[in-house]
């Protein structure tokens, strides 16, 4: 499925259940928040190579809470008429340009430290 078809079956969900009128910009945001909130829960006060095991042992969980971000975010994005595919490759033009390979590779710099 493309995202739009995707995020038709989302819009589908939410208007069925009449939910619409909890869903503005601001209660997304916040749902967005809460939800990556989540997804960063199990791995608060580990180290890399323990969050790598949380990964992959809370992998079920993960996925679950991946997916609440996504239609979220998919939601939102529809809400505010924009194309989640056209940002992202927006985004990645311009993260090609802000990131040049021969500065950037193998670096974690800002693009304004680079």
């Amino acid at each position: 499925m493309t995202i739009d078809e995707i995020t038709t079956r989302i819009c589908a969900f939410r208007d069925a259940r009449d939910w619409m009128q909890f869903h503005n910009p601001k209660d997304l945001a916040v749902a967005i928040a809460a939800e990556a909130g989540e997804l960063m829960q199990p791995f608060v006060w580990k180290s890399p190579a323990q969050s790598e095991a949380v990964a992959r042992e809370k992998k079920d969980y993960l996925t679950e809470e991946v997916a609440d971000v996504a239609i979220l975010l998919f939601e939102f994005a529809h809400n505010l008429g924009i194309s989640v595919e056209d940002a992202m490759l927006a985004k990645l033009a311009k993260n090609e340009q802000r990131y040049p390979v021969g500065k950037a590779h193998g670096s974690n710099a800002k693009y304004n430290e680079l």
